[in-house]
C-alpha cells in the first residue's frame, strides 16, 4: 500500500491557515498565476527557498515569440511540432505560440530589460528554431531579469501573502478534491485550507547526478501529486541539455544554447567539428539530437566530454553577449574567446508530469497546475528551446484566471473528514540519507540518462523498489527525508515508464530499441497511483 501522507497530523492538534487560492511554487508560472487572481481574493504563495531560487531564475535561455515581421505564428508552431513530434497537442501549441507576443510585451511593460539593438529587440536563434525569435536579457541571465520584474509586481498585491523558505509536504485531499496542502513553515506543521490550489513546483533534475537544476529541484510537486492520486503522463521524458560545463570540482552549470545560436562549434579535443556527422543542422539541431550525438562522440573518443569552440567568433561580441558564461569560465582560469570549453549533457527539463487540460485543470477537483511540473502537450517528446518560460507565462495566466473564477464562486467551508494521518513507530533504525541520495542519483544517471537499456532500467527499478520498501516505512521530521522520499518516487515512476516504452522517441533513447515505433507507441504512458497504462493518440 503506497504512503498517502509523509507526516503525521490531525486537524485538532495542528495549526491552520485559510486562503482563497493557494499557489505552491514561486517561480515564473506561480507568480504569473498570482497576478491573474481577482484582487478581492486572498492568495498565499508557498516557496521552498527564496523567490530568487526557482528554476525560472536560473534560466539562461530566453523566451520564444513571433516578434519579427518576417516571422509567423505557423513557423513557430511548426518548429515546436518538429521538435516534440506527434505527442505534441497541436491546439495547445497554437494557443501558447499565439499568446507569446502579448506575454513578452507584458513583461516589458513591467520593466523587464530585454537585450536590444538600435532597431529594437535583439532576437536570437536557438536549436530547432527556423527564425530569430528569442528574447534574452543581460545576455545569458534572462530568467533572473524576468523574475526580478515579476517578483516586483507580485509584491505590490496587498492580499497576496508570500511565504518563503517553506516546505510543502503533501496536498490535502478528501472526497471533495483538493482542500489545500500540508506545509512546514518556520519549523511548524500547518494545514493550509484553500478553495483552489495551483501546483507550480517546477522540475526534478536532482533525480540525476549530472543536472543543471538547483538543489531545490527534487520533484516535490510530482511526488505529492502522485501520492494524492492525480493523473500524470509522459514521465519517461526528461530533457538533457547538451552543454553543461564539465569541470572537476565545479558545479554543473548550464551554458546557454544561444552560444551555439551565435555560431559556436562543438568539437572534439583536437578541434574537429562532429555534429555534421549526426545531423545536417549541426550545432542547431534540437536538444535530443545534440545530446545523443555528444554521448556517442564521448563513447567514440573515450574522453569524458566534448568542447565548445568560440575561437572564431568576435571576442568583444562574445564577452558582451555572454557575460555570465565569460565570468563563470574565468573562475576556472579559462578564457572563452581562446580556450576550448569542456561540456557534456546534464538533466535539464522534466517534460513529463501532472496531466493538465487546455486551461491547466488536473484530474483532481480544485487542483490546477502550470509550468515544469505539468504535462500540458506543448513539448511532446522533446521541448523546443526557449518554450519553457513561455509555457510558464501562458499557463500561469490560464490557471490564475481559472482558479480565480472558481474561488469567487466557492464558499469558505472545508471538510475535515478524512484529512488526518497517524504517527508510526520509526524504531531504532538509522538511515544515512545522504548516502542513499547520492547512490540514487548515480544509479539514475547510469541507467536512465541520455542513453537507456532495458537491462539497466530493470536493475535500477529493482534497486529503487528496495530503497522505497524500507525508507517509506519511516516518517521523517525534516525536508531532507521528505526530499529523498520524493526523489525515490519520481525516479521509480520515471524508470517504470522508460522500461515500458520499448522504442526511441525524442529525449527517450533506448539503445536496445533504437527505432521510432509509431505502430505500437504513438501515444502517452499515463500514471495514476500504482497503475500505468498506454493511451494511444485519438
Amino acid at each position: 500500500m503506497p504512503v498517502r501522507y509523509l507526516v503525521p497530523f490531525h486537524p485538532k492538534n495542528t495549526s491552520h491557515l485559510v486562503t482563497d487560492v493557494l499557489i505552491i511554487g514561486g517561480g515564473l508560472a506561480g507568480l504569473r498565476a498570482a497576478l491573474e487572481i481577482e484582487p478581492s481574493l486572498h492568495v498565499t504563495i508557498l516557496t521552498k527557498g527564496e523567490l530568487v531560487q526557482s528554476n525560472s531564475t536560473y534560466a539562461q535561455g530566453g523566451i520564444a515569440g513571433v516578434l519579427d515581421a518576417e516571422d509567423h505564428f505557423q513557423s513557430h508552431v511548426n518548429d515546436t511540432l518538429i521538435a516534440g513530434g506527434p505527442l505534441c497537442d497541436r491546439e495547445v501549441v497554437q494557443t501558447v505560440v499565439e499568446q507569446a507576443p502579448q506575454r513578452i510585451q507584458e513583461l516589458i511593460s513591467w520593466g523587464t530589460q530585454f537585450d536590444r539593438t538600435p532597431d529594437g529587440l535583439n532576437l536570437g536563434r536557438e536549436g530547432g528554431h527556423s527564425h530569430h525569435r528569442i528574447v534574452h536579457a543581460l545576455g545569458d541571465s534572462t530568467g533572473r531579469e524576468v523574475m526580478r520584474a515579476v517578483i516586483g509586481q507580485a509584491r505590490q498585491r496587498p492580499r497576496t501573502r508570500i511565504i518563503e523558505k517553506s516546505f510543502t509536504i503533501d496536498l490535502l485531499t478528501n472526497d471533495s478534491g483538493c482542500q489545500g496542502a500540508i506545509a512546514r513553515i518556520n519549523n511548524q506543521i500547518y494545514l493550509i485550507w484553500a478553495k483552489e490550489t495551483i501546483l507550480c513546483t517546477g522540475g526534478a533534475g536532482q533525480v540525476f547526478r549530472e543536472t543543471t537544476n538547483p538543489a531545490i529541484a527534487t520533484g516535490d510537486g510530482h511526488a505529492m501529486a502522485w501520492r494524492a492520486g492525480v493523473r500524470m503522463r509522459d514521465m519517461e521524458f526528461m530533457q538533457f541539455h547538451p552543454t553543461v560545463l564539465y569541470i572537476a570540482g565545479g558545479g554543473r552549470c548550464l551554458i546557454t544554447e544561444a552560444v551555439r545560436g551565435e555560431g559556436a562549434y562543438l568539437t572534439d579535443r583536437e578541434g574537429r567539428r562532429f555534429m555534421q556527422d549526426y545531423d545536417e543542422r549541426a550545432e542547431l539541431a534540437p536538444r535530443d539530437i545534440v545530446s545523443q550525438a555528444i554521448e556517442s562522440q564521448i563513447a567514440k573518443s573515450r574522453d569524458t566530454c566534448v568542447y565548445l569552440n568560440l575561437r572564431h567568433l568576435d571576442p568583444e561580441l562574445v564577452r558582451e553577449r555572454f557575460p555570465g558564461m565569460t565570468s563563470l569560465c574565468a573562475q576556472f582560469n579559462m578564457d572563452v574567446t581562446k580556450d576550448l570549453i569542456p561540456v557534456r549533457p546534464g538533466a535539464h527539463y522534466m517534460i513529463g508530469g501532472v496531466e493538465v487540460d487546455k486551461i491547466g485543470r488536473t484530474s483532481l477537483a480544485h487542483l490546477w497546475a502550470a509550468g515544469e511540473v505539468t504535462s500540458s502537450g506543448l513539448h511532446g517528446a522533446n521541448r523546443l528551446a526557449s518554450n519553457s518560460l513561455l509555457e510558464g507565462l501562458v499557463y500561469g495566466v490560464l490557471t490564475g484566471q481559472g482558479a480565480s473564477q472558481a474561488a469567487l464562486g466557492g464558499r469558505d467551508q472545508f471538510e475535515l473528514t478524512g484529512c488526518s494521518n497517524p504517527a508510526i513507530d520509526n524504531g531504532q533504525f538509522q538511515l544515512d540519507l545522504v548516502d542513499v541520495n547520492n547512490s540514487l542519483r548515480s544509479l539514475m544517471w547510469r541507467a536512465a540518462g541520455v542513453r537507456r537499456h532495458g537491462d539497466g532500467l530493470q536493475e535500477a527499478l529493482e534497486q529503487i523498489e528496495r530503497w522505497v520498501h524500507y525508507i517509506d516505512k519511516h516518517q521523517f521530521p525534516n525536508p531532507k527525508g521528505w526530499e529523498l522520499q520524493n526523489l525515490l518516487q519520481v525516479s521509480r515512476t520515471l524508470v517504470q515508464s522508460a522500461l515500458l516504452r520499448t522504442e526511441s522517441r525524442g529525449v527517450h533513447c533506448r539503445s536496445d530499441f533504437p527505432a521510432l515505433n509509431d505502430h505500437d507507441w504513438l501515444g502517452h504512458l499515463c500514471v495514476q497511483s500504482e497503475e500505468i497504462w498506454f493511451q494511444p493518440l485519438s
